[in-house]
C-alpha cells in the first residue's frame, strides 16, 4: 500500500536532503560552470540552506512520504514594506563554503544570479522545484504546485502564479500547461548560454484572480 504524500513547511532538519534534490534538479546547470561532483554541489546548496535562510517574502515547501523527502519547492513575492524594513543585512562569508573554492562559489553564485527573477506586485513566482528520480510521474510536482496555488488564492495582493522553464525541458513545460500556465513571453540570454548553456527560456504565468487587479489599493 502506498504511504500518502504529505506537503509541509521547510524545516532546518530537511537541508540535506533537499540539497540532493536540488543536485537533482539542477546538477546538470552548474555542472557546466565546474568540475564538480555530486556530494560537493549537494553540501554547497545544504551552506547556502544553511546560512542564508529564506527571506519573510521566500517560503519553501517539501513533500514527504514515509517521514523522507521526495519533493521540494521554493517560491517568492514581492516583499512590502515591513518585510523589508525587518530583513536583516546578510554577508556573504566565504567560510561558510570552505569547502569550496572561492573562483567556484563565485561561478556558482553568478549561475545562481543568472536564474533569479524579482517578482513584481501581485506576482507570485516559483523560484524552483524538484521531485526525487525515483518519484517522477507521480503527482508529486502537481501537489507541491496546487499548494503553492491555494497559498496565492488566500493572498488578496497577490493575482498571479508565475515560473521559468527551459527550453530544454518540453516535458515539464507541458506538465504546467496542463496546469492552466500559459507562456506570457519567450526570450533568449547570451549570458545563460555562455554560463550554464541554456540560452532560451519561457516565461509562463497562470493568472489567478482578474478582479483583484481592478481593486484599488488602500492608502
Amino acid at each position: 500500500m502506498t504511504t500518502l504524500i504529505s506537503i509541509e513547511p521547510m524545516q532546518a532538519k530537511y537541508n540535506e536532503q533537499v540539497s540532493r534534490l536540488l543536485v537533482y534538479g539542477f546538477g546538470d546547470k552548474f555542472r557546466t560552470l565546474m568540475k564538480m561532483g555530486n556530494d560537493e554541489l549537494a553540501l554547497f546548496f545544504e551552506h547556502l540552506l544553511e546560512h542564508f535562510p529564506s527571506e519573510p517574502a521566500s517560503q519553501r515547501l517539501v513533500a514527504l512520504q514515509d517521514g523522507k523527502v521526495i519533493g521540494t519547492l521554493s517560491f517568492k513575492r514581492k516583499p512590502d514594506h515591513d518585510m523589508k524594513q525587518g530583513q536583516k543585512q546578510r554577508t556573504l562569508s566565504c567560510k561558510c563554503f570552505n569547502k569550496v573554492s572561492k573562483w567556484n562559489l563565485i561561478k556558482l553564485l553568478i549561475g545562481l544570479y543568472l536564474l533569479d527573477h524579482r517578482p513584481q506586485v501581485g506576482e507570485c513566482y516559483i523560484t524552483d522545484i524538484a521531485v526525487h528520480p525515483d518519484h517522477r510521474s507521480q503527482g508529486v510536482g502537481r501537489l507541491l504546485l496546487q499548494r503553492v496555488q491555494d497559498f496565492v488564492q488566500t493572498e488578496p495582493s497577490l493575482y498571479v502564479l508565475s515560473l521559468y522553464v527551459s527550453g530544454k525541458n518540453p516535458r515539464a513545460k507541458h506538465l504546467y500547461e496542463q496546469l492552466s500556465f500559459r507562456t506570457h513571453s519567450q526570450g533568449t540570454s547570451i549570458m545563460r548560454q555562455l554560463v550554464i548553456k541554456e540560452p532560451r527560456w519561457d516565461y509562463m504565468q497562470m493568472e489567478l484572480d482578474q478582479e483583484r487587479r481592478r481593486v484599488p489599493e488602500q492608502i
